[in-house]
């Protein structure tokens, strides 16, 4: 799905038309009908402070319409510009070593919660 698609179903989920979600977040309907189409005049995606204020209007999750429109969730730029030699370690796993990371990852994250009650 791109992210067009996505925000065109976000908003006809909400019942809201072009010109309702244009309203909600500042720009002319025509500007939405572009997006949601693909056809923006100066890129292929509007700026990450609007796919934010779009989340916001949607009750979307912002980091999921960011990485749609290929745009890194601020958070996570944060933490690899702190760590740089860590994710480039992580970029040169294939995806059956990613699978296993995000396992172990994932034990460890419940295993903490779990201890923390």
């Amino acid at each position: 799905m791109t992210f067009g698609e996505q925000i065109r179903e976000l908003r006809q989920a909400k019942t809201l038309t072009q010109r309702d979600l244009g309203s909600m977040v500042g720009v002319e309907f025509s500007y939405i009908s572009k997006i949601e189409n693909g056809n923006l005049d100066f890129g292929d995606y509007p700026s990450e402070t609007l796919i934010v204020k779009l989340a916001e209007a949607l009750h979307a999750d912002p980091d999921e319409l960011l990485l749609l429109a290929k745009k890194i969730p601020p958070q996570i730029r944060q933490r690899v510009m702190e760590r740089p030699e860590v994710f480039r370690k992580i970029a040169t796993l294939d995806d059956q070593a990613l699978d296993d990371l995000a396992a172990v990852i994932d034990r460890n994250g419940n295993s903490k919660r779990g201890k923390s009650r």
